[in-house]
């Protein structure tokens, strides 16, 4: 199936429509001079036309995969056919593939951004490291191997935040129920800090854990 590195519809109200093809040098007060009638195009002899590649590496060679959806495509009407691949007087998605990093965090907010997409009336695939993940499929819903994916990849980032934060002397760590400490020394296993400008406390490191919510680095009393 064609390939196409972008999206644009005729939307008339809920109901998208297929992208036409136009011709900048045929339309109607042009002062370029046209090498066919308006209604014929593509044209052999033009560049007008819906363009879609024949394969993946294609789009990849030209850095289009990288720049966010693509997608196979539908082409009729007039098909003009090139080494790489088509020019098309009507395109429409058949199926649509998102690179992971598009899509928002919550459940809640990607539903919000799929409504234009879901229009179409198209598969829709999240771009895995390996192969494409099925993430939403027409009729149905939300595939529950795209949603597996995607609370996997969530949260790996989650973890890599987490391992990418350093504890080091001078931050403040949250006692709770005592108080706020400040770390003095830092090591593999445990962590010193001083609590009250004279109580020093030695806290197994794995109890010490960030929180997003109050930005700051949190341990419970009972394992300090």
């Amino acid at each position: 199936m064609p390939l196409a590195s972008s999206l644009s519809t005729v939307n008339r109200g809920s109901r998208v429509g297929p992208l036409a093809a136009e011709c900048q040098a045929a339309a109607p007060g042009t002062r370029v001079r046209a090498v066919h009638p308006a209604d014929e195009l593509p044209h052999s002899d033009c560049t007008c036309g819906v363009y879609a590649a024949k394969s993946i590496e294609h789009l990849r060679q030209f850095g289009y995969v990288s720049r966010g959806i693509h997608g196979e495509v539908y082409l009729w009407g007039t098909v003009v056919e090139h080494e790489l691949g088509w020019r098309a007087r009507f395109a429409y998605p058949k199926s649509l593939f998102l690179p992971p990093d598009v899509l928002p965090f919550t459940l809640a907010e990607i539903d919000a951004r799929l409504k234009t997409l879901i229009a179409f009336g198209a598969d829709i695939f999240i771009v895995g490291e390996h192969k494409s993940i099925r993430f939403w499929k027409n009729g149905s819903g939300f595939d529950a191997a795209g949603l597996d994916y995607l609370i996997k990849t969530r949260k790996e980032y989650y973890v890599r935040r987490q391992q990418e934060r350093t504890l080091k002397k001078g931050d403040r760590v949250a006692v709770l129920g005592r108080g706020i400490a400040v770390v003095e020394q830092t090591g593999d296993r445990e962590v010193v800090v001083v609590l009250w400008s004279k109580n020093v406390l030695m806290i197994d490191r794995k109890h010490i854990s960030w929180d997003d919510r109050n930005m700051r680095w949190e341990c419970v009393a009972n394992n300090a």
